[in-house]
């Protein structure tokens, strides 16, 4: 495999029209994917960062093998690799003078990318979070309920709804460089932020969806304040937007967590999400990375840059 089978575009039509068929093909896996385009194609290219997003399509004989994508200054996130197809990625990428913060990906090819970028570039890669896809299987509400009710977000939210996303960036250590008011405003438009609140009408515990997009949905973001954690909030709050997403129609409702948090793992289970696949995040360090590159930082993705992490109560 020669690293020219890589196409390499920054169209996002004419990549949509080239792989989306592909990615859809896939749901559960292609989640992250298949959001990240669904938010290129509702809010601009622009969303995340003004340098223009980069595409990649490996296609032999007709038929898409694999893709990626990056939307800067986030990590690269290509699809489900072979060695040899990782190898040839990196390689492509490398001798265009890109420069990667990280990758994100399915184990074995978030291992053997760090790995092929490593032996490109003389990059440093170092693992830095591994993650747990899930998927929801018969949805099971955790006990005891706590008091309160659920109630999806409005206009009215806003402010608070920027604030909490700061504050769970914050706490589970990610730096999202999106504006938190653009993102409320764009879980606001769709429906998609849930709130648990006491019987007072005060918010206590909020959980974030993404639109469902080739039938799968993704829980983003479950957070809760820290003065209200442990009384069971975030579950309940949990458990409705996952319900709420199965009676809207999505074939496929998923969330990733830390496997560093077993709370979080020992909760979503109980709930009745089932384990999919284990993924893992690589970052690259600040050594040369190809002709024509500067050292580049890495920075972090939060809510809609990749799979999102989750705060529990």
């Amino acid at each position: 495999m020669r690293p020219d089978d890589w196409h390499l575009t920054q169209d996002l039509d004419a990549f949509l029209r080239r792989a989306g068929d592909f990615l859809a093909s896939r749901p559960a896996p292609h989640t992250v994917p298949l959001t990240v385009l669904d938010n290129l194609r509702r809010r601009g290219v622009n969303v995340y960062g003004e340098e223009a997003p980069v595409f990649g399509v490996l296609e032999r004989g007709g038929a898409v093998e694999a893709v990626s994508l990056r939307t800067p200054p986030y990590w690269i996130n290509p699809t489900s690799l072979t060695e040899e197809q990782a190898d040839a990625l990196a390689a492509r990428l490398a001798s265009a003078g890109h420069r990667l913060p990280g990758v994100f990906a399915d184990r074995a090819t978030a291992d053997a990318f760090a790995d092929a970028w490593k032996r490109h570039t003389g990059a440093g890669a170092d693992l830095w979070r591994e993650q747990r896809l899930y998927r929801l299987g018969e949805l099971t509400v955790p006990e005891p309920v706590p008091e309160g009710a659920p109630r999806i977000a409005t206009a009215t939210d806003r402010a608070r709804l920027a604030s909490w996303y700061e504050e769970f960036g914050e706490s589970i250590g990610e730096r999202n460089l999106q504006d938190p008011g653009a993102l409320a405003d764009a879980r606001i438009a769709h429906g998609g932020a849930l709130f648990w609140e006491t019987p007072d009408g005060t918010p206590v515990s909020l959980a974030v969806v993404t639109p469902q997009v080739a039938g799968q949905v993704r829980v983003t973001t479950v957070y809760t304040p820290a003065d209200l954690r442990g009384r069971g909030y975030a579950g309940a709050a949990t458990a409705e937007v996952s319900r709420a997403a199965r009676a809207a129609g999505a074939r496929e409702v998923l969330l990733f967590t830390d496997l560093a948090n077993p709370t979080s793992n020992g909760l979503y289970q109980r709930i009745g999400y089932r384990p999919v696949a284990d993924f893992a995040v690589y970052r690259f360090g600040d050594r040369p990375q190809g002709p024509g590159s500067r050292a580049f930082s890495s920075a972090v993705s939060g809510t809609d840059g990749g799979p999102g992490s989750v705060s529990l109560a």
